[in-house]
């Protein structure tokens, strides 16, 4: 009877200890006015929030493509939240792509004429657009090409069995190519042997395959290729000058960003890399 009687009281006492002792571990501080102590203060600044990318689409000749490329370099190395993408082309076919609603916030062209057509459509504001290089025509052939190729006459020598040019109605070095032969009395002579591309970059390409015997394109493109030389310069009197505006489309919707590559474009930081491709600067 005494043993039933203590084991049923002292369980109970163990049971109550036990809660108390678990309960002192959970309990919270308190200072010594009786409040809850205050945590210590955060010695850490707030994050702050990293400025959002911006994304600019350039539609390009595709002959800047080499000097863009290391301009891009130069500018996103500085201005960390803007990403450019280029969209490089044949300037007629990049014309109409912005004129059809392609996205686009500039526009840079190896033609005159490209910009003209949307500044008059008012797709390009006449005063955010700007000449700001000029380029040559020249001549390539492979640079172990054995056939000499020294005057635009010699396109029609026999062992030339094929000239590559790029398409006249889109790409402006085609176009001026075709001024050029015109103005030399070869242009319907030379149509069985004419190779049309659909872009200056792939004029290059031919000539380096061996898909074409003489190539023209812009001095700039030829000085990018190892695998060609130029065989002669063409006569500029021939031909409409190159010119390359530069402008930004109206429908772009980051316009001050759009306008600040547009200023960085004109900087002299910019002009010594189209320099040093090849290009010209418009003073």
């Amino acid at each position: 009877m005494f043993k039933r009687m203590k084991s049923s009281v002292v369980l109970p006492v163990f049971l109550s200890l036990m809660m108390a002792v678990a309960g002192c571990g959970t309990a919270k501080q308190t200072s010594t006015d009786g409040n809850p102590a205050n945590p210590a203060p955060s010695t850490s600044a707030p994050s702050q929030k990293p400025a959002e990318t911006v994304e600019l689409t350039v539609s390009a000749a595709a002959s800047m493509t080499d000097a863009l490329k290391e301009i891009q370099k130069a500018y996103e190395s500085t201005n960390p939240n803007i990403k450019i993408n280029f969209n490089f082309g044949a300037s007629g076919a990049l014309q109409q792509q912005i004129e059809q609603g392609a996205p686009a916030d500039l526009f840079l062209s190896a033609a005159t004429k490209n910009m003209k057509a949307l500044v008059d459509k008012q797709l390009i504001d006449a005063n955010q657009q700007k000449k700001l290089l000029t380029n040559e025509l020249v001549a390539v052939i492979s640079a172990d090409a054995k056939t000499t190729v020294a005057s635009v006459a010699d396109a029609n020598k026999p062992d030339v069995k094929k000239v590559a040019i790029g398409i006249p109605e889109s790409v402006p070095a085609g176009s001026y190519a075709k001024e050029a032969l015109t103005n030399a009395k070869l242009w319907d002579t030379l149509q069985p042997k004419l190779v049309q591309a659909k872009d200056v970059r792939q004029v290059l390409q031919y000539v380096e395959t061996g898909n074409a015997d003489v190539g023209f394109v812009y001095k700039t493109d030829a000085l990018t290729s190892q695998k060609v030389k130029i065989a002669f310069p063409v006569d500029p009197q021939t031909y409409t000058a190159v010119e390359y505006p530069i402008g930004i489309v109206k429908a772009t919707k980051h316009s001050q960003e759009a306008a600040n590559f547009y200023a960085f474009l004109q900087s002299q930081a910019s002009i010594d890399v189209f320099v040093k491709y090849g290009f010209s600067a418009i003073h």
